[in-house]
């Protein structure tokens, strides 16, 4: 009885430690890309050998060209894998692991997801996507009748509509601008925000990287103002994390959150919320914790059982980005972009919402004058079998374009060649 007791036991703690890496498989893709090891960023963006063996490491698409990879990207195999050997793993001792086991993990994982974002582990809580990281900050920092909020017209919807929540349930003002598409520098961005701050002005919403466009706003030069008025800066980096190269500390949001199971591809379900340490204390926790301190971020992390293999697999899905280098995927991530934008920018009737250079990386927004951007996405799907997702609001009208590392130039050739011809209809 006592043997078998202690069996068990040692089978459900080793559960838990499974390999967290496809070994094989990662080996094989690893030693396949030494080859290019000496590629920078620059020489490895175009360079469609090393982007064929990163492509066997994703799901294909045999019906349709997948160009709608910023709702979810998908997990490469490796991840996927590792993924179901955490869930088998812990199904066999469930209830051991989730009272044995799961704190270590948590806190092993979370260093690992702090040493990716550049910033102390003691600063981050993991959340399950953007929506509930932001909506932790926007429904737990203290704000008063007549306190306003400044946000864009551009600003991811849920948090738009959690703001206008607040707006309803606490009175607070909510102040909803328009920036331009095609900004003449960052100049003009950090006045148009900076026009709207007021006395009242308590927090500011910035998107990193436009969801709708991809345009990606000078963060740090916005908050540097919006603090130098005493204003607190929230940002969104659901698009950016694990897509455009920086650290929490450079963009200086006091509040930050993302979506890993966009461009990190971690399973769905996985996101980050990063608040600076002297402004823990302002944010009451969604679900209450009175057992933490209130400058502990631990407080943040009481949302009851959640499945743990997902947060297991955001270490793996790390490793993978790791191999394949965060220079190397902004550089290809914005080939790709430019590669089919600047072939469609001098087409008759076609316009661009996202901006050129450096100010976009892999998502751009197309429209087709006197077509609405639905029908347009239609079309792409049905006659061409291309996915994308159309943006039909006041200030964007277009389809959003977002390819992935495994998109081939092929796939986006088709793309121009649909557009020209829907732009000719």
């Amino acid at each position: 009885m006592h043997t078998s007791r202690r069996s068990f036991l040692r089978t459900a703690a080793a559960g838990a430690a499974v390999p967290v890496l496809a070994p094989r498989f990662l080996d094989r893709l690893e030693r396949r890309l030494e080859a290019f090891g000496g590629l920078s960023p620059a020489s490895a963006a175009s360079e469609e050998e090393f982007w064929n063996e990163v492509r066997k490491a994703f799901p294909a698409y045999a019906d349709y060209i997948n160009l709608e990879n910023g709702y979810s990207s998908p997990q490469p195999t490796p991840t996927f894998e590792a993924f179901q050997r955490h869930e088998q793993a812990i199904n066999g001792g469930l209830s051991f692991y989730m009272r044995r086991k799961k704190a270590a993990d948590l806190v092993a994982v979370k260093k690992e997801l702090a040493a990716r974002a550049g910033c102390p582990a003691d600063e981050i809580v993991i959340t399950r996507n953007t929506t509930e990281s932001l909506g932790t900050v926007i429904h737990g920092v203290d704000l008063a009748p007549g306190d306003e909020a400044v946000m864009c017209d551009q600003d991811y919807g849920s948090m738009l509509e959690q703001f206008r929540q607040q707006s309803r349930r606490r009175g607070i003002t909510c102040v909803e601008i328009s920036i331009p598409l095609h900004p003449r520098d960052d100049q003009e961005m950090v006045d148009t925000y900076a026009r709207a701050i007021t006395p009242r002005t308590k927090l500011l919403l910035l998107s990193h990287m436009v969801n709708i466009t991809g345009q990606i706003l000078p963060v740090r030069k916005i908050a540097d103002m919006a603090h130098a008025r005493r204003v607190a800066v929230i940002v969104d980096a659901a698009h950016s994390f694990a897509h455009v190269v920086f650290s929490m500390p450079e963009l200086d949001g006091d509040y930050l959150g993302a979506s890993l199971h966009k461009w990190l591809c971690t399973p769905l379900g996985a996101g980050l919320l990063h608040i600076k340490k002297d402004k823990i204390r302002t944010v009451w926790p969604l679900l209450g914790d009175t057992s933490v301190p209130g400058d502990d971020i631990r407080k943040l992390e009481r949302i009851g059982t959640h499945p743990s293999w997902t947060v297991l697999a955001i270490g793996d899905a790390i490793r993978f980005h790791k191999m394949i280098g965060s220079e190397r995927k902004e550089a290809r991530l914005r080939y790709l972009q430019q590669y089919w934008t600047d072939r469609v920018r001098d087409v008759p009737k076609v316009y661009l919402n996202t901006p050129t250079g450096s100010r976009a990386c892999g998502i751009a927004n197309v429209g087709i004058t006197g077509q609405r951007p639905g029908a347009i996405a239609d079309a792409l799907l049905e006659k061409f079998r291309i996915y994308t997702v159309a943006i039909d609001m006041v200030p964007v009208k277009g389809v959003r374009v977002t390819p992935h590392l495994y998109t081939t130039t092929v796939e986006l050739d088709a793309l121009v060649k649909a557009i020209g011809e829907l732009a000719r209809a």
